[in-house]
């Protein structure tokens, strides 16, 4: 049987030109390259206008960029300028360097950004991606504007992690999150998901086949992910960051998020998405574009109010 992702795949390359996307890939320095899905026409400046506004979505471990952003891309390609990178050891990006930590993620996303063009941004990230995203705006507060978090924290610290295997039932997270057998992927989805639905076989098996690629180098990027709760300080962060999260989140739930907010203060708001678990714009993408879709008019309407008291 063909794989069914190898056939979607060109299908949904197809799809996101009709919406003005197209992959380019990004040299960051030699030996680093991304992919990116970027707008297939810049378009023309304008004062006040949406399509000035660049939205950059950071995906998380599960899959690629366009994959997991496939529903907000289509719902947002039209009115913004829409940005989704592979980050490095998914889809075409790659590396030679040893280095595997957060900070470099950041910094090829931003590198890549600036090569494209984009000098001011909002950045959507769920959960991996959510903490490349914080990095991003700690490191490169002039690019990063604001952000959109789902389902996820500032850092991954031990205290953190330990919590959440313990809620999900693994010892490690490459255990859960770089499943070597077909009933593997079943429990990463049922895990992440408020209610899976019956899904064949055949489903889990063509997703193990092609989603999983550079295994040894995500198994570095997660253990460079989880830090010492003596090493994370809260940073200052400038930005305002909208916390957009499925109610039935196991893996980052409630508690985990309430957290976050207090730490991040006034500049922080918070949305529930009911029926949602961790994979929520996938699970509920309907619900989850109409909230993203308000908040970023109010970041945008806040942004032209600044700019004209200027």
């Amino acid at each position: 049987m063909v794989n069914i992702f190898a056939v979607y795949k060109p299908l949904l390359r197809w799809v996101m030109k009709l919406v003005g996307m197209r992959p380019q890939i990004v040299e960051i320095e030699p030996g680093t390259i991304m992919n990116f899905w970027v707008p297939h026409e810049t378009p023309k400046k304008s004062k006040n206008s949406n399509n000035n506004k660049a939205v950059v979505f950071i995906h998380g471990f599960a899959a690629d960029g366009i994959i997991t952003w496939q529903s907000q891309v289509l719902a947002l390609a039209r009115k913004y300028k829409v940005y989704v990178p592979d980050l490095v050891f998914f889809g075409g990006s790659i590396t030679d360097r040893s280095e595997r930590s957060p900070e470099f993620q950041a910094e090829c996303v931003a590198k890549g950004l600036k090569k494209l063009g984009v000098e001011r941004c909002t950045l959507v990230g769920l959960s991996y991606g959510g903490m490349i995203g914080f990095k991003m705006a700690e490191m490169y507060p002039d690019l990063v504007e604001s952000m959109v978090l789902t389902c996820s924290v500032m850092a991954l610290t031990k205290s953190i992690s330990d919590a959440a295997l313990e809620r999900i039932g693994f010892k490690s997270w490459s255990d859960y999150l770089l499943p070597d057998s077909v009933q593997g992927v079943k429990v990463l989805f049922d895990i992440a998901t408020f209610k899976l639905p019956r899904i064949p076989s055949f489903i889990y098996k063509h997703y193990l086949e092609v989603m999983f690629d550079n295994r040894k180098e995500r198994e570095e990027l997660l253990l460079a992910l989880v830090i010492d709760d003596n090493d994370f300080t809260i940073p200052s962060h400038p930005q305002r960051v909208h916390l957009l999260w499925g109610e039935n989140d196991i893996i980052f739930n409630m508690e985990v998020v309430n957290n976050l907010k207090r730490q991040l203060g006034d500049r922080a708001t918070l949305q529930y998405i009911e029926k949602a678990g961790h994979l929520v714009e996938v699970e509920r993408p309907c619900v989850y574009n109409k909230h993203l879709k308000e908040i970023l008019t109010t970041l945008l309407e806040d942004g032209d109010q600044t700019q004209r008291s200027l």
